[in-house]
């Protein structure tokens, strides 16, 4: 039984050292500096909202002067010839300018502009947040992977020792031939388990790579002994209450709204008069058979004011406004709506980390009796107060309960991240509080 033990020790530190070869031990930190420089979803809605600033830009060109050049040049020909025309050459260039000195419709499309830049800002935020819980959900994803394959082979050992051992009993006669088919069976389902826990250590690594962009990359593991932080605070109102004025979905449907009511008073601008500055400079030179005095160069310019009042556009502008306000109602229950929904998804991502770490204490004092369960069992099989049947159960409750309880830390600590995501309040710091929990 001790060659044995040592046996399969061996195999799996040979195991590990494989695993590990050409693998990069990464933490949380860095591996979230790789991903904000490699997922596409993220670097998509940074893209976003970088065009959000132009076009933020070109609406303020709308108060500022315009200026054009314009030219031409014609070439005629007239035949027969007339004695008044014949071919003649011209070439023309003008300079002209706009300034508006008044246009409502001008000064609110540059408002709704800066709302529109502050609603990308706010979509920024909101995908930061999604790639923080999307890394931390695929970095703990294959941690617990590899608890589960860890755990698997740990099992696998221990009813290889006992189907040794229900072997040896059996032919020295102490025992029956049922108890080494069970341990046999036992052995069998376990090699099956290794096999699945390993494919799916396997398509969590894939996972976690496509993320941040590298190959190969290793998670560190958890400090042991595991000390989860204490959710603060711990109260469901506290955390609902914060929401407000912090959750992008919020913001992004507080703009909405802004952009809405702003629609509105554009649509009513469009019945107000409008007041612009214009003003020409040019010239032009004729040559050619010209009428008497007409051929030469002449110059030109003008300046003055162009004043528009619509009187009447066939009840387009007043459907319009109407139009705009029955689009601000909707904007005003689609906030309505996210405030709602952020409240509700707040409140379950709490009562879910709070069970979660209901879970982890219980499934710590699982752990502690299934191996004290374990040890009276072996000590009772050797006595003959026990069979192996009893062995082979109380080893694989004890494998059980540790795997659950690895993936609940982490889904604990996962569960936090998107407690703050769905509170509005998750950022890089929360990220760090995590990963200081990792073995350096």
């Amino acid at each position: 039984m001790r060659r044995m033990r040592t046996t399969a020790l061996a195999l799996a530190a040979a195991l590990a050292a494989a695993l590990a070869q050409g693998a990069i031990a990464q933490d949380l930190r860095s591996l979230y500096e790789a991903a904000r420089a490699y997922d596409a979803g993220y670097l998509a809605a940074r893209a976003q909202a970088e065009s959000a600033t132009f076009r933020a830009a070109q609406a303020d060109a709308l108060v500022r002067p315009s200026a054009a050049l314009t030219a031409s040049a014609t070439a005629a020909n007239i035949d027969p010839p007339k004695l008044s025309a014949g071919d003649s050459n011209t070439v023309q260039a003008a300079l002209a300018g706009r300034w508006s000195i008044y246009n409502q419709a001008n000064r609110v499309q540059i408002e709704q502009a800066q709302r529109a830049l502050a609603a990308a800002q706010a979509e920024l935020a909101g995908a930061e947040q999604d790639l923080i819980v999307r890394l931390a959900q695929a970095y703990f994803d294959v941690l617990a992977a590899q608890d589960t394959l860890a755990t698997a082979r740990a099992g696998k050992a221990a009813i290889a020792e006992q189907l040794a051992s229900a072997k040896r009993a059996f032919e020295v006669g102490t025992a029956t031939i049922t108890d080494t088919r069970e341990a046999q069976a036992r052995f069998d389902l376990a090699q099956a388990q290794e096999i699945a826990a390993d494919n799916e250590l396997r398509v969590k690594r894939v996972a976690l790579d496509q993320l941040v962009g590298r190959q190969g990359v290793a998670p560190q593991a958890l400090r042991t002994p595991v000390l989860l932080p204490a959710l603060e605070p711990a109260s469901a109102d506290e955390w609902v209450g914060g929401t407000e004025g912090r959750h992008p979905a919020i913001e992004r449907a507080r703009a909405g709204l802004d952009i809405a009511q702003l629609e509105v008073d554009r649509a009513r601008a469009a019945e107000r008069p409008t007041l612009d500055a214009v003003g020409s400079i040019g010239g032009a030179n004729y040559a050619g058979n010209y009428p008497q005095g007409t051929a030469g160069f002449t110059r030109n310019a003008s300046v003055g004011l162009q004043f528009n009042l619509p009187l009447y556009t066939g009840g387009a502008t007043g459907n319009r406004i109407k139009e705009t306000l029955a689009l601000q109602e909707k904007a005003r229950n689609d906030l309505e709506t996210a405030r709602r929904a952020v409240a509700l998804g707040t409140r379950t991502a709490f009562f879910g980390v709070q069970s979660g770490a209901a879970q982890v204490r219980a499934l710590e004092a699982a752990e502690a009796s299934s191996k004290l369960a374990l040890e009276a069992t072996q000590l009772g099989y050797k006595v003959g107060v026990r069979v192996n049947l009893d062995v082979l159960n109380a080893q694989t409750q004890l494998f059980q309960t540790q795997r659950d309880l690895a993936r609940a830390r982490y889904e604990v600590l996962v569960g936090g991240l998107r407690l703050r995501q769905a509170a509005g309040t998750l950022a890089e710091g929360d990220l760090e509080a995590v990963n200081g929990l990792l073995a350096k």
